[in-house]
C-alpha cells in the first residue's frame, strides 16, 4: 500500500515537471513584449484572476512587488463593488485564466479598454476571448492536468505560477536587481538582516586582544587565551594593523620549535596581511571572505587600516538566524 501511495505522489510531480518543461518553447516575442511593457509601466501591475487562477495571481503579484515591480492582486468581482478606483491609466493589468474565457474576467475587459489600460493576458488558449482582447497574450498551455481525472487545476496552475516567476525574473535581470535591492523589500526577516547588517553592527570592539610584536610566544599564549577570540593583533604606533596570530599559529609553532618555542616572538609567526573589512561591509560579504580564505574571523579596519573591531563566524551566524 505504501509503495502504491508513493507512486501516486511521484507521478503527480513527474506530470507537473513535464508540464513546466513544455512551457519553454512558449517563451516567445509575446513574452518579451509583456516584460518590456511591465518594465516601462509608470504605475502598477495589477494582477487579476478568478478561482484558482486568482490564488496564483495573488502569489505572482507578491513576487513582482518583492522584486521591484509595484504590483497587487484584485479580484475582478470586487471591481464592480468599488475597487475600480484603484486602477489608473498608468497601470497595466495581468489577467490570468486557464481557459481564457472566464465570464467574470471577460466582463472586466471593456472597463479596462475604456480606461485605456493595457492588458497582458495569460491563458492556455491563444484563440480565447482573453487572447483576442489583450494587448499581448502569453500562452500557458499544458497537455493535461496532473489530476487523474484531468479535472482539478494542478499542472495548469503550476504552469501559470512558473510563468509568473519567469516574468518576475526577466524583469529583475533587465533592472539589474541586486541583493541590496531585494533586502529593501524584505527588511523584517532573516534575509533583510543578512543583507543589510554590517560589520559595524556586530563587531567586537571592547578589550580587543592587542599584543606587541616583540612579545615572547609564551606570554602570547596567555593573552590570546584571555582574549577569548583565539587571536592576538599587533598594531603600529598609529593604531594600524601590522599582523595577526591565532591559536592555530601558536600550536603549529610549538610543534615546529618544541623546546625552542619560548625563544621566539610574535613577529616570528604572525600573518602580516590578515584579512580585513571596512565597517560598512555587509555580513554576506564577510561570510564570503571567511569561506574563500577559510578563516573564522576578520578584522574590521578603517580606510587607514586602523583597527576598529573583530567579526567572527559565530557573530555572523547569530545575526542571520
Amino acid at each position: 500500500m505504501n509503495k502504491e501511495i508513493e507512486s501516486y505522489g511521484k507521478q503527480c510531480l513527474q506530470d507537473e515537471a513535464d508540464a513546466l518543461l513544455s512551457l519553454i518553447p512558449l517563451i516567445d516575442s509575446n513574452f518579451s513584449e509583456a516584460v518590456k511593457m511591465m518594465r516601462a509601466c509608470k504605475g502598477k501591475v495589477i494582477v487579476t484572476g478568478v478561482g484558482k487562477s486568482g490564488h496564483i495571481g495573488a502569489k505572482i503579484a507578491a513576487t513582482l512587488s518583492s522584486t521591484g515591480t509595484p504590483s497587487f492582486f484584485v479580484n475582478p468581482l470586487d471591481i464592480y463593488h468599488g475597487d475600480l478606483g484603484v486602477i489608473t491609466h498608468e497601470d497595466i493589468v495581468l489577467a490570468i485564466s486557464n481557459s481564457g474565457n472566464t465570464d467574470e474576467l471577460l466582463r472586466f475587459i471593456p472597463i479596462l479598454h475604456h480606461l485605456n489600460v493595457p492588458i497582458i493576458g495569460m491563458s492556455g488558449n491563444e484563440k480565447s476571448l482573453l487572447a483576442k482582447h489583450a494587448t499581448v497574450h502569453i500562452k500557458v498551455w499544458v497537455e493535461r492536468e496532473a489530476c487523474p481525472l484531468n479535472l482539478a487545476p494542478t499542472s495548469s496552475t503550476t504552469a501559470a505560477l512558473a510563468m509568473g516567476d519567469a516574468l518576475a525574473v526577466a524583469l529583475m535581470k533587465l533592472r539589474n536587481f541586486k541583493p541590496r535591492d531585494f533586502a529593501q523589500f524584505h527588511p523584517g526577516g532573516e534575509l533583510g538582516r543578512r543583507l543589510l547588517t554590517t560589520a559595524e553592527d556586530i563587531m567586537f570592539r571592547d578589550n580587543l586582544p592587542v599584543i606587541p610584536e616583540e612579545m615572547r610566544l609564551g606570554d602570547a599564549i596567555i593573552h590570546v587565551s584571555k582574549g577569548k577570540l583565539g587571536m592576538g593583533i599587533t598594531l603600529d604606533s598609529h593604531g594600524a594593523i601590522t599582523g595577526l596570530i591565532t591559536d592555530g599559529d601558536i600550536r603549529r609553532a610549538m610543534e615546529r620549535w618544541q623546546e625552542h618555542f619560548f625563544n621566539h616572538t610574535v613577529s616570528d609567526i604572525m600573518t602580516r596581511t590578515p584579512k580585513t573589512v571596512l565597517p560598512t561591509t555587509k555580513i554576506t560579504e564577510i561570510q564570503d571572505v571567511m569561506q574563500r580564505f577559510k578563516v573564522h574571523s576578520v578584522l574590521v579596519a578603517d580606510k587607514e587600516n586602523r583597527l576598529l573591531g573583530i567579526v567572527d563566524h559565530y557573530a555572523c551566524m547569530m545575526n542571520t538566524n
